[in-house]
């Protein structure tokens, strides 16, 4: 299919957007939630590691810049080609996994939170992190081991363009990257999209039970959080579904291939767009956090009366480590 030239400008403006903006924000992220906080906990684990996973992202982005300036013709050899590009979409998926272990702390700490004390210590996030990096260099290393992806040749203004991860053969469909595709629609994308779904809903439920003013604000922070991800994921991950479909040849339409890979382009660029968007997430939930205003001993003693005083006392001393944080005092007593 002829490569259509709004990407040559698309691309390389949402990828220096993303250098300029997301790289400082999210090595600053990175120092923050990894030197600087103290004690650590899952959150601030899941953060640093999310922070990871886009810096990486992120130093992809000048060869894809080059790449599509120069008209999609990639000029930096088939190995460097094979490596970045799966580092590019490996961390993308790396990404969303890790934004789902945010969601699922959250869920625990404000729907389970007697059980959420039990588990906090971050060594348990610290294995899961291990985890998911392990499956995750695996699975890059035995991709790039595997060597080149066989390419169909393009032909621009008389010339052979040399293609970087797009334009494969429909051998490497058969033999390679079918089953990595169907793994990483399953596992790094719709499953993480249902725990989002589910999981922020109800901690935002849970939260305005409270009805203080610093309860609807976290509230808001909750559902903003929500819409920043469903925008730079949902659409890409709709639209990988249908891109697979079409090349396993379910899809056949010449007007749905079209549609397709125009809108492969747009979701693609949503999605590198999310690594300029994290920073801001983190300032939102840390914004107006003190880390010594609260300490564990005052806020359990403050709330020992019966069980639905402890619920709250616990859930307000959980979600102290981001400041969605209510002073004791404006918490409803229980008769």
């Amino acid at each position: 299919m002829e490569t259509l030239f709004f990407q040559y400008y698309l691309f390389p403006t949402v990828y220096i957007l993303a250098l300029v903006v997301g790289l400082p924000g999210n090595l600053a992220a990175l120092f923050f939630f990894t030197v600087r906080i103290s004690p650590r906990t899952a959150f601030s684990v899941y953060i640093s590691n999310l922070a990871v996973a886009d810096i990486l992202i992120l130093c992809t982005l000048p060869f894809r810049i080059h790449y599509h300036l120069h008209g999609n013709n990639w000029v930096f050899g088939d190995f460097t080609c094979l490596v970045t590009g799966t580092l590019y979409f490996a961390n993308i998926y790396m990404s969303i996994c890790f934004m789902t272990c945010i969601c699922v702390d959250r869920y625990m700490a404000t729907v389970h939170p007697h059980t959420y004390l039990r588990m906090r210590s971050p060594k348990w996030s610290l294995v899961v992190s291990v985890v998911l990096w392990g499956f995750g260099g695996l699975a890059i290393l035995i991709f790039i081991l595997m060597g080149p992806l066989e390419r169909r040749d393009v032909w621009r203004d008389d010339s052979m363009v040399q293609s970087c991860f797009e334009n494969f053969a429909s051998s490497e469909w058969k033999e390679r990257l079918r089953t990595y595709s169907i793994v990483s629609l399953v596992f790094g994308s719709l499953l993480p999209s249902m725990v989002i779904l589910v999981c922020y809903p109800l901690v935002a439920n849970r939260i305005s039970l409270i009805g203080t003013k610093t309860a609807k604000k976290a509230v808001r922070v909750i559902y903003t959080i929500l819409a920043i991800t469903l925008l730079c994921f949902l659409p890409n991950h709709v639209v990988y579904l249908l891109h697979l479909l079409q090349r396993l040849e379910i899809i056949q339409s010449c007007s749905a291939r079209a549609f397709i890979y125009n809108a492969r382009r747009v979701t693609m660029a949503l999605v590198i767009l999310n690594t300029c968007l994290d920073p801001m997430l983190y300032y939102m939930s840390t914004s107006h956090f003190r880390w010594d205003t609260v300490k564990p001993l005052t806020t359990r003693t403050a709330f020992t009366r019966d069980k639905s005083s402890r619920s709250l006392g616990i859930l307000f001393l959980i979600f102290s480590e981001i400041k969605w944080l209510v002073p004791p005092l404006l918490l409803p007593s229980c008769p």
